[in-house]
């Protein structure tokens, strides 16, 4: 690897085990500015991988994680020796954010990208009342449920997994449109949608049966309508080891039990 490529940017979470790896890893390798970087090595979990790809998009940096976190499904193993060395041989994946849009109750519109997932659940105890269209054509007129999602191959083992809805290899060009604990119709599951569909989901009876939506981290509460599609333009690029590959972990995932 080039003294050039060999410089990083290091950044990490705000705990006791990441925030010592950061000055491990700054003192052994060096430390560069985020802007000048062309290698982000994010130190933590899961969301705060998730953070850093967010802060990250489409700038054309790659984003290699390593894990100082709990689960640390996304992450690569810490170890402080060896890094440039994994660096060259890490196998790199670009992925698409889904683009979420929605509309408050009182006409506001706030746009947000998600990598996971964009979900809507019910604020109150009622149930929420959701019309569901894909590609201005509606499928479902009233969907009884606590929440329902879109989700990305990358966040199909997230959320979605567990609201049971159905794992995606990271390359499908697929969404998986999943309800949670749906009331009505009762045995609906969900469906598996083309990457380039566009959903529109509209609540019904709004005031009184008022619904949040979340983009990732991205939270907007009472909703009146989201429209989420595939990004055409924003895209982010991980980095894992090549022998713990992020579509190796989604195969194995279906084979847990």
């Amino acid at each position: 690897m080039s003294k050039e490529t060999s410089r990083f940017a290091f950044v990490s979470s705000d705990t006791d085990d990441a925030r010592a790896a950061l000055d491990t890893l700054s003192a052994r390798y060096g430390q560069m500015p985020v802007a000048d970087a062309e290698i982000v090595i994010a130190l933590g979990g899961d969301g705060f991988l998730l953070q850093t790809l967010r802060d990250t998009m489409s700038t054309g940096k790659k984003v290699y994680g390593m894990n100082r976190g709990t689960i640390g499904f996304l992450m690569n193993e810490y170890r402080a020796g060896g890094l440039e060395e994994r660096i060259a041989r890490a196998v790199s994946e670009t992925i698409r954010p889904l683009e979420m849009v929605a509309v408050t109750h009182d006409g506001e519109s706030v746009s947000a990208l998600a990598i996971n997932e964009v979900a809507l659940w019910r604020q109150s105890y009622q149930t929420a009342k959701i019309r569901i269209t894909v590609d201005e054509q509606v499928r479902i007129e009233e969907l009884n449920c606590d929440g329902v999602m879109i989700a990305t191959p990358a966040g199909s083992t997230a959320y979605n997994l567990s609201a049971h809805g159905p794992i995606l290899p990271l390359d499908a060009p697929l969404l998986a449109l999943t309800p949670v604990s749906p009331f009505r119709p009762r045995r609906w599951r969900g469906a598996l949608l083309s990457n380039k569909a566009t959903v529109r989901f509209d609540i019904l009876e709004s005031d009184k049966r008022p619904v949040n939506a979340a983009a990732d981290h991205t939270e907007v509460k009472a909703i009146a309508s989201v429209t989420v599609r595939e990004s055409p333009t924003a895209t982010a690029t991980l980095l894992f080891d090549p022998n713990h590959s992020w579509n190796e972990r989604i195969l194995a995932e279906q084979f847990r039990y």
